[in-house]
C-alpha cells in the first residue's frame, strides 16, 4: 500500500481551501447582512400551484429590534445586538434594564448578536421585518433541540443492537465492548455511549422560504426546525448559498409593508414534478 506524506497532504488541502472562493456573500467583508431572531410557532401544510404538498415551519419575528451597535472602536469588532419579543420591566434584571433604558427601548425576551459588515450596520431602535428575507431564498436556522432525557446507544447513536435470540440474554440493546486490552487500559474520549440526548444547540442548513406574511411578520420555511413551539431561533442567510430569486435588501427592508392579506410566495417550479403515468389497468 502506498504511503501518504501526511504533512504535505495537509498543506495541499489547506492551500486548496484557502484559495477556494466564498460560497456566499455573507462570508465576505462587504454585504454581510445581519440575521434575525424569531420564535417557532409550529408546523403546517402548504400546497404550491402544482398541488404539491410541503411541510413548513412557521417562524414569527415578534418586534425584532436593534438594541446595540458594536464597532471596532468600542468593542473591537462589528456586530448588531438584536432583541425579540416584549418582556415585563419588573421581571428584567437591574443591569439588563439599564442596558435597555440607555437606548430608550423596552425590554426584550431574548437578545442575540450577529456579525455584520460595515455597509450592513443599522441604527439603534431600527425594526427588522420579515421582508428582510426574500421568498424563495435559503436560510440557516439555529435553535436548542428538544431534550430527550437519558437515552441508550440505539436511540442516541443509532446502534444496531444485539441479536434477538440464539444465546443472547439481557443484552439486546447494550452498546457492547467499550474498552481495550491492557494497552491502553482505558476508554478513549468521545466514545459513543449512553447519555443525555437533545437539549443542545443545533443548526439546520439550507431551508427554503416558501412564504412570507409581512403584515404579521411570519416566515414559512420548508422543513423542520430544532426546538419546541414557543422557543427562539436564529435565522441567517444560508452559508452554503442563499440563492436569492431577487436581490436581497441591504442592510434591511426599509419600504412600506404590504397590507394584511397579501403574502409573498416563492417562485413556483416551471414544471410539474408530480406528472406520473397512470397504469392502463388500475386493478
Amino acid at each position: 500500500m502506498k504511503s501518504i506524506n501526511r504533512p504535505l497532504h495537509h498543506a495541499l488541502v489547506l492551500r486548496r481551501y484557502v484559495q477556494r472562493p466564498a460560497v456566499n456573500t455573507s462570508q465576505l467583508g462587504v454585504g454581510k447582512r445581519t440575521g434575525v431572531l424569531g420564535m417557532k410557532v409550529g408546523m403546517l401544510t402548504l400546497f404550491d400551484s402544482w398541488g404539491e404538498r410541503h411541510a413548513v415551519t412557521v417562524l414569527q419575528m415578534d418586534s425584532c429590534t436593534v438594541v446595540q451597535v458594536k464597532t471596532p472602536e468600542t468593542d473591537g469588532y462589528l456586530a448588531l445586538q438584536l432583541g425579540v419579543g416584549e418582556a415585563k420591566a419588573r421581571r428584567t434584571g437591574i443591569s439588563l434594564r439599564g442596558h435597555y433604558d440607555k437606548n430608550g427601548l423596552a425590554p426584550s425576551r431574548m437578545l442575540g448578536e450577529f456579525r455584520v459588515s460595515r455597509d450592513a450596520l443599522l441604527p439603534v431602535g431600527a425594526r427588522i421585518h420579515s421582508m428582510h428575507f426574500v421568498p424563495g431564498q435559503y436560510v440557516d436556522v439555529c435553535g436548542i433541540s428538544k431534550g430527550k432525557g437519558f437515552a441508550g446507544v440505539m436511540k442516541r447513536w443509532n446502534f444496531g443492537g444485539g441479536r434477538a435470540t440464539h444465546g443472547n440474554s439481557l443484552a439486546h440493546r447494550i452498546p457492547g465492548s467499550t474498552g481495550c486490552r491492557q494497552d491502553p487500559g482505558r476508554v478513549f474520549k468521545n466514545k459513543k455511549m449512553p447519555g443525555r440526548l437533545g437539549g443542545e444547540r443545533a443548526t439546520i442548513q439550507s431551508l427554503k422560504i416558501l412564504k412570507i406574511d409581512p403584515a404579521r411578520d411570519l416566515i414559512y420555511v420548508k422543513g423542520a426546525v430544532p426546538g419546541n413551539n414557543g422557543g427562539f431561533v436564529r435565522i441567517v442567510d444560508a452559508v452554503m448559498g442563499p440563492f436569492y430569486p431577487s436581490p436581497a435588501p441591504v442592510p434591511t427592508f426599509n419600504g412600506k409593508v404590504p397590507p394584511e392579506g397579501q403574502p409573498l410566495f416563492a417562485p413556483a417550479s416551471p414544471t410539474d414534478r408530480g406528472k406520473f403515468k397512470e397504469p392502463e389497468d388500475a386493478f
